[in-house]
């Protein structure tokens, strides 16, 4: 077996739900477990993981825990012509195929039905985003490099007659 297919494996499973794993071929075994995390902690060393969690914590990330009413301002305005494009996967948003390159979109941009969006790694997997839509990007949601999740709207279109 190759090193590139047991990180392939160890990817696998540690994206799975799997807590161990086992494989026997051609004379080697190949053996994963996950660390089963603790099921109990004493009050009192919760509080003090929490207490270190909030003194630790940037304003940056401070700011990103604001109430709901505090961001109502930045959703954008829909209309019936209006579509979110959502990522299809967890993974990583790429706004650009590479670091260096133009990105894909930009706000403002009209797109055709089929265009890559931006790209969106999960596994080692480069997973481009093809827009279902003909029209013009309103808003980009998320930036370069970002963790998305299943569902999470990335782009506000608005989509041509």
């Amino acid at each position: 077996m190759e090193l590139e297919q047991i990180v392939e494996l160890i990817d696998r499973v540690s994206a799975s739900e799997l807590d161990s794993f086992c494989l026997e071929q051609n004379g080697m075994r190949l053996s994963l477990k996950k660390k089963q995390p603790r099921k109990q902690t004493d009050p009192e060393t919760q509080s003090t993981l929490v207490q270190l969690q909030k003194q630790s914590e940037s304003p940056q990330e401070q700011s990103k825990q604001m109430s709901p009413v505090e961001l109502t301002g930045t959703e954008p305005t829909k209309t019936e012509h209006t579509k979110t494009v959502v990522s299809p996967l967890v993974g990583i948003f790429y706004a650009a195929p590479a670091e260096d390159a133009e990105p894909f979109v930009q706000e403002g941009d009209g797109i055709e039905k089929g265009q890559t969006l931006g790209i969106v790694e999960a596994m080692k997997l480069m997973n481009e985003l093809e827009s279902d839509y003909c029209g013009t990007v309103k808003q980009i949601l998320v930036s370069n490099g970002e963790m998305v999740e299943y569902g999470q709207p990335l782009f506000i279109v608005e989509e041509q007659n």
